[in-house]
């Protein structure tokens, strides 16, 4: 095999891990380089472990799930799309299912799995895997007299070693889980040959909001109810789904996805702080109307009890008490003693409880980055760079995120398959 074939791809991640595999399908020979001391560290954290590894939506829910960038996807979903990466995954010995709201896992419930389907495929590839190795900056020859583009030589590792290829992915990750080695090196590089990075934040995080009653709720956890975000009195986000209270503030599947939203038209820092308003409906399947009927005979049937004893088959007990208070309704009232607006004006508490936000956790909470290495100077069709030739990205590093539900490594194994194409032929 020719020197020039020669591909190092630097992360192994969901993104590294697939653009090696791609590469050594075309017969390139591959070395993939992890700082880690093993391969998928982030992607062992994924789903709580269970790593939800793709969505099985059609491919238009696919590209509306996709918050930045979309259009730019076009090409590395037709090249490996989901269900391409299902039918891979079952071949390569790592059997799927589909739960709800169409999240794809291993049947074992395990994270492990996939990457031991990966190890085994890059082995028996024949990719060179190197651990415990960290690059230093990528290696070009800058553009000569004449020249449109550089050309990437190979990289410099932390411990003096040069590894020469033909061509590299940067498959780095972002900033998010900075425990699992994502500490911003792919936007290092690309910023050191030309590129430009667009401003990063944490996405898929937390809420942290001002109202101390959160604190009292930690743990609680509500399925089913409805939320939306404003800013300066404008919805930018509404979803449906499970919520769960922290001692900060507010997370779940619903909230993560919420924030991908937060701050976004003022293109602030998603940690920094942004007056913003999540209302939750914790009864959505009831209208105004039909909810005031519902109290009706919920305190009929309760009439002679105090009001805070006549909630039990509305709300979980953890959240009577604090609903109660919200309310302004004496807790030692009778029922049969509420007002008619008292009953209204507690209706509509119901149906939009207010929290204002704060802000959002950080990184080591936040499941992607928002921002990443501009995409409008990578060619969509094969992911390599417009500035320097041989030079390719993929997954996180990339100016592109998702909402919750298996998009984001989607994201991941889709531009990097299609970066370990090794560009137009």
């Amino acid at each position: 095999m020719k020197e020039k074939n020669r591909v190092l791809v630097i992360g192994g991640g969901a993104a590294g891990m697939m653009a090696a595999v791609s590469a050594a399908d075309r017969g390139a020979r591959v070395c993939l380089a992890e700082k880690n001391e093993k391969l998928g560290k982030k992607l062992f954290l994924t789903g709580k472990g269970r790593c939800n590894v793709t969505n099985g939506a059609d491919r238009e829910a696919l590209f509306a799930n996709v918050c930045t960038n979309r259009k730019f996807l076009y090409s590395a979903f037709s090249d490996f799309d989901n269900h391409a990466l299902m039918d891979w995954l079952t071949a390569a010995g790592c059997p799927l299912k589909t739960e709800r709201g169409d999240r794809v896992f291993p049947v074992s419930d395990h994270s492990s799995d996939v990457i031991a389907a990966f190890v085994r495929e890059l082995k028996r590839r024949g990719v060179e895997v190197l651990l415990n190795t960290a690059v230093r900056e990528l290696l070009w020859s800058p553009p000569r007299d004449g020249e449109a583009f550089g050309r990437v030589t190979g990289a410099a590792l932390e411990d003096g070693r040069i590894l020469e290829a033909d061509q590299v992915i940067v498959c780095t990750g972002g900033l998010s889980y900075p425990s699992t080695g994502s500490t911003g090196d792919g936007y290092r590089f690309a910023e050191a040959v030309g590129h430009s990075v667009t401003e990063c934040s944490p996405s898929l995080v937390p809420f942290l909001v001002e109202e101390g009653w959160c604190r009292e709720l930690a743990g609680l956890s509500l399925r089913n109810v409805e939320a939306w975000l404003l800013e300066d009195g404008k919805e930018v986000y509404r979803g449906f789904g499970e919520l769960l209270f922290t001692h900060t503030g507010v997370s779940g599947p619903l909230v993560l996805s919420a924030s991908s939203f937060y701050g976004r038209k003022r293109g602030k820092k998603g940690s920094a702080a942004v007056p913003a308003r999540l209302y939750i409906d914790l009864k959505p399947a009831m209208d105004g109307e039909l909810l005031d009927r519902r109290l009706l005979r919920d305190f009929e049937a309760n009439k002679n009890r105090q009001f805070k004893n006549a909630l039990g088959e509305l709300f979980p007990q953890k959240l009577i008490p604090v609903m109660v208070r919200l309310s302004g309704i004496p807790p030692e009232k009778k029922v049969n003693e509420i007002t008619r607006k008292e009953r209204r004006d507690f209706a509509e508490l119901t149906k939009a409880l207010p929290l204002t936000v704060a802000g959002t956790g950080g990184y080591g909470e936040a499941v992607i980055t928002r921002g990443g290495v501009s995409v409008k100077e990578v060619d969509p069709s094969t992911m390599e760079s417009k500035k320097v030739k041989g030079l390719f990205f993929a997954g996180e590093v990339l100016d592109l995120d998702a909402l919750t539900g298996g998009y984001n490594l989607q994201i991941a194994w889709s531009t990097g398959h299609l970066a370990g194409r090794g560009g137009k032929a």
